[in-house]
């Protein structure tokens, strides 16, 4: 629990340290927002600010840091570790400078500040990789949250009636003006959210279980280390405890409805880290698990429903898996809200019109409810799209930290706080698309190999970039 206890901690003060200095290096002014100067009533709409960081909150919290985490947990100390220098030191700055970016930018969706700091090509090829990415989170937050609630009530009331009720709420919460079910109920889900992790935390230290330290070693306790070794599995397993792209294309939602951009760091940054510390606690809380019943167990829902209810009696354990149904249907719905969005920056389309929104509508959630329907069909269906939708989520989040580095560089800001990030997170994705079953299943070496060499071009070709930029302006 000393660890524990220090990792804790430590999210608690990156917050009011690092996070500070990530404010200070972006210099947030009193301009106006997007939401002040862009008012349509349905997507720009300004709304007090902390009522957008339950949204944001809510937003990125969806399976990554609970069933992320707790798969992550198999991997010994080292989960821990890297929950929380991930949180701080690049998914709570990715997440910062990518609200920022679009917030400085006019609410700018994502592949457009890709596009804006990396080309033109990079911005097509990311408009396209990001839609596919939101489909693909909108179908993977639906069979969870559905199997959950089939839980909790009568037989009659299967997982397929319920995944029928969830697929029709998104429907809604993206067709709809964001303050009329988003800015609604989100508070509500995040007081559950938040109960839940509150919670699972007091019990913690009621119990006080035994949880590996930091000077017991960082070996891979996984039953599977052989085949799953922590680099690169564990760093992609945890995901959105650490560090997502997925919430790079969530931050220009609430850049939208931002007031000020000095409410950036509550709201983008702030979020990050709440979610790292909810990802802490399900780790320990899986540890513990794991401990009292082997390791064998692979079902996060499993997990989640057995220390909910040995720890929070039955009332308890209701409201928690409450808390859990609502992180991923909040992710999912707001994932469909962002590819329309996407889609109407690129096609220029105004979203005022409810019958322009269906245009865009329609053809996605006819390809979302096919995947669906496999991951149904197919046993192993779900989890085939869970691994890919794990690693393109990681390979987006790739492209945003390259994205802001060049910022960085062209302001002659202090690059180096991402680059070094772009580059381990560069070496992780391309390593673990090589060595998974689900990718190339080439062997150990040869996969980090090929890792290592893509972390030699990306930063070569940086540097050559950087020398061409300050050999323009020493011409100029």
């Amino acid at each position: 629990m000393i660890t524990f206890t220090l990792c804790l901690l430590a999210l608690i003060v990156g917050y009011f340290t690092y996070g500070r200095l990530m404010e200070r290096v972006f210099g947030p002014d009193d301009r106006k927002t997007p939401a002040l100067t862009k008012a349509d009533g349905v997507d720009y709409i300004p709304l007090p600010t902390w009522k957008i960081f339950m949204i944001q909150f809510l937003n990125i919290a969806g399976l990554g840091p609970i069933f992320g985490a707790i798969m992550g947990a198999k991997f010994g100390s080292s989960a821990y570790l890297w929950i929380v220098l991930g949180s701080i030191f690049a998914g709570a700055m990715h997440d910062y400078f990518a609200g920022m970016l679009s917030l400085r930018n006019g609410g700018e969706s994502l592949p457009e500040i890709i596009g804006r700091y990396l080309g033109l090509t990079a911005k097509q090829v990311m408009r396209g990789f990001t839609v596919i990415l939101m489909i693909l989170v909108g179908a993977v937050f639906v069979a969870g949250p559905a199997g959950l609630l089939a839980k909790l009530t009568p037989e009659s009331l299967d997982a397929t009636f319920w995944i029928i009720v969830v697929f029709a709420y998104y429907m809604l919460a993206t067709l709809l003006p964001v303050d009329k079910i988003i800015g609604k109920i989100y508070p509500l889900f995040a007081i559950a959210l938040l109960f839940m992790a509150v919670g699972i935390l007091v019990m913690l230290y009621v119990n006080h279980p035994a949880l590996p330290e930091l000077w017991d070693g960082l070996q891979n306790t996984n039953p599977e280390a052989n085949e799953l070794p922590i680099f690169p599995i564990m760093f992609v397993s945890i995901a959105c405890g650490a560090i997502s792209g997925f919430h790079a294309t969530q931050s220009p939602l609430m850049a939208r409805c931002m007031t000020s951009e000095r409410h950036g760091r509550p709201v983008f940054y702030g979020a990050m880290i709440t979610e790292g510390i909810v990802a802490l606690i399900w780790a320990a809380a899986a540890t513990y698990f794991f401990h009292e019943n082997g390791m064998e167990e692979s079902n996060a829902s499993v997990i989640v429903d057995a220390i909910t209810k040995e720890w929070l009696g039955a009332i308890g354990g209701v409201l928690a898996i409450l808390g859990v149904i609502a992180a991923p249907i909040t992710s999912g719905d707001t994932a469909f809200r962002s590819a329309r969005l996407i889609v109407a920056d690129f096609l220029g389309m105004e979203q005022k019109s409810m019958r322009r929104r269906l245009y865009i509508c329609i053809p996605m959630f006819v390809v979302a409810i096919g995947l669906l329907l496999y991951s149904l069909r197919d046993a192993n269906g779900f989890n085939m799209i869970w691994r890919y939708f794990a690693w393109a989520n990681q390979t987006l989040a790739v492209f945003t930290l390259w994205a802001i580095t060049v910022f960085l560089a062209v302001s002659k800001k202090p690059y180096i706080i991402t680059l070094i990030p772009a580059l381990f997170m560069t070496c992780v994705c391309s390593t673990y698309i090589c060595i998974a079953p689900e990718g190339l299943g080439l062997s150990h070496a040869v996969s980090y190999g090929i890792g290592i060499a893509c972390v030699v071009i990306a930063a070569a070709w940086f540097y050559v970039w950087l020398g061409k930029q300050k050999t323009r302006k020493l011409s100029e």
